[in-house]
């Protein structure tokens, strides 16, 4: 399966940093089959840091590996009260995990208010599950561990104009 990363960086050894940004699914890193994500991602994180340049890291990683029962996956195949409650209790820094990969849909900045409005009690958990599900929701895959990690094979970076 081709795998995706949008950065400001040429990512060709890529590593699980524990920021202080909470994530959807913890740290790790991550990325997503769908080109024109990582793509917007990249264009957002140059804006964030101005920097100058930012790029399209694209691997390889055979998908079976998501089947072994060496790993720990953990896969969301849609918005669902489990995924809502992982992302939410991740993005606080409430929860850690021992998966070693994370997949699910992207929450993204679109979804914000959605989630602001379901964490203050506006809306219940089905009617955000049925505001999330309208939107077109990307996918991601996160790596959580050196052993996941080892399964991603670097295939090249273009530079983003």
């Amino acid at each position: 399966m081709k795998l995706y990363h949008g950065s400001t960086d040429i990512v060709e050894q890529p590593k699980i940093i524990k920021g202080d940004k909470f994530l959807d699914f913890g740290f790790g890193f991550y990325t997503t089959t769908n080109e024109e994500q990582a793509l917007r991602w990249a264009k957002i994180k140059k804006k964030r840091t101005k920097n100058e340049k930012s790029y399209l890291n694209i691997y390889e990683m055979n998908d079976t590996v998501l089947f072994e029962k060496l790993f720990s996956v953990l896969q969301f195949d849609e918005p669902s009260r489990e995924w809502l409650e992982f992302v939410i209790a991740n993005r606080r820094g409430a929860i850690t995990h021992n998966h070693d990969f994370v997949k699910g849909p992207v929450a993204n900045d679109t979804l914000y208010r959605t989630f602001t409005l379901y964490e203050s009690g506006v809306l219940t958990l089905q009617e955000t599950i049925n505001r999330l599900k309208v939107h077109e929701l990307f996918d991601q895959l996160s790596f959580h561990t050196e052993k996941a990690l080892a399964n991603l094979k670097f295939v090249e970076s273009e530079e983003i104009n």
